[in-house]
């Protein structure tokens, strides 16, 4: 295994057992499998089950796989409407595993990996979506201020910040010229749209394999992967859900 599948458990669980009200080891941990950009694991414990999600180890781009931003957005969201995991503990102690991570609940329940969900019945197919359009709702609704969010992003030129922001990250990790692209990275500056103003919290996410949903029922449990969640506008959730 590289350095990225597996984790020294025993050090693991003498950390967690000082810093994590309530926890028990031994431990195990198994990486869950996907193409997480934060390595993700599931920690089992004499004291239960668990979630870890952990910086990647080495050189990574700038503001990429910020995993505090992550506990503080579900710290901060735990008793809205907004269906979240637990967040534990945050460590932003390298030497304990390598990078930093966090401890989070783990939520039992159903991943749907294909939008299309070919799994399910038509009609349940229409409450999943419905589910996820109330959910989308409630995200937007939230007051950034009364969850102690107000400082979480910058206000005001979401698209245009944004648009930045990707562009750059993908001259980083460019490999190969691709003339789409480039002609997409100049054509996207000249046409924002005008700002009118409106801020929310966005997920950055929007999709459905990032929703643990109920077992048997077609409603949320949880909203995960919140690594790109800021400040913004809520079209951009809205269009990413659409998409």
């Amino acid at each position: 295994m590289s350095n990225l599948d597996s984790l020294n458990e025993v050090k693991l669980a003498t950390y967690l057992q000082k810093h994590m009200a309530a926890f028990k080891g031994p431990l195990t941990a198994k990486k869950f499998a996907g193409g997480q950009s934060n390595p993700t694991f599931q920690i089992d414990a004499s004291s239960g089950r668990y979630v870890l999600r952990r910086k990647p180890p080495g050189k990574l781009l700038p503001s990429a796989h910020a995993v505090d931003r992550e506990f503080k957005m579900m710290s901060a969201l735990k008793g809205s409407k907004v269906p979240v995991a637990r967040a534990y503990h945050l460590c932003e102690d390298d030497s304990v595993i390598g990078s930093m991570f966090y401890i989070m609940e783990f939520v039992e329940g159903r991943i749907f990996w294909d939008a299309a969900l070919p799994e399910v019945k038509k009609q349940e197919r229409s409450a999943i979506y419905d589910e996820m359009n109330r959910v989308l709702v409630e995200l937007h609704s939230v007051g950034i201020n009364k969850v102690g969010l107000e400082d979480f992003g910058k206000t005001g030129n979401y698209y245009q910040r944004q648009i930045g922001r990707w562009s750059k990250q993908y001259k980083a990790a460019q490999t190969d010229s691709v003339t789409a692209m480039d002609t997409l990275m100049e054509w996207l500056p000249n046409n924002i749209p005008e700002d009118d103003g409106l801020v929310s919290i966005v997920h950055g996410d929007f999709r459905l394999d990032n929703f643990i949903f109920h077992p048997s029922q077609a409603k949320i449990l949880a909203v995960v992967d919140w690594e790109l969640s800021t400040l913004g506008h809520p079209f951009s959730d809205l269009a990413y859900q659409c998409m």
